[in-house]
């Protein structure tokens, strides 16, 4: 990633974890993406904020993206996985499968990824997507 993007990265992340609002941040994601289409944890956050902003098409496209450049990454799968659900789309069992294994291998991210889902929810209380998803993987 260019130092440029890096440092609109890191305060985008600062902002966005201070609290400010998902739909102030897209833009600057979307300038992230654009000037470093190739690093994963940019389009993993742009599809995070367009599920919140229920630009779900957007967030389908953004989260496909994410995993197509790091596959392992169990947040761009679970991004997929609600934009699979909010769009009514095919796959999402893959995903969730896939997740389940992740934290079957790599116990230490059950609570980055609890952390993630409590977020969602605090941000979007009913979203029932997310909250299937933290059904079917238990956290």
């Amino acid at each position: 990633m260019e130092k440029n993007s890096e440092s609109l990265f890191d305060d985008a992340m600062a902002r966005y974890q201070s609290g400010e609002e998902a739909s102030s941040l897209i833009k600057d994601f979307q300038i992230i993406t654009n000037s470093s289409p190739n690093q994963s944890a940019g389009w993993t956050c742009l599809s995070w904020l367009q599920l919140l902003c229920d630009s779900n098409d957007d967030a389908l496209r953004s989260a496909r993206m994410a995993v197509k450049l790091n596959a392992q990454d169990p947040q761009s799968r679970i991004n997929l996985s609600v934009a699979l659900l909010e769009t009514n789309s095919k796959g999402v069992r893959e995903h969730i499968e896939f997740i389940k294994r992740a934290l079957l291998i790599l116990p230490e991210l059950e609570k980055e990824l609890k952390l993630s889902i409590e977020d969602g929810l605090n941000r979007k209380p009913n979203w029932d997507a997310l909250k299937k998803i933290q059904l079917w993987l238990g956290l």
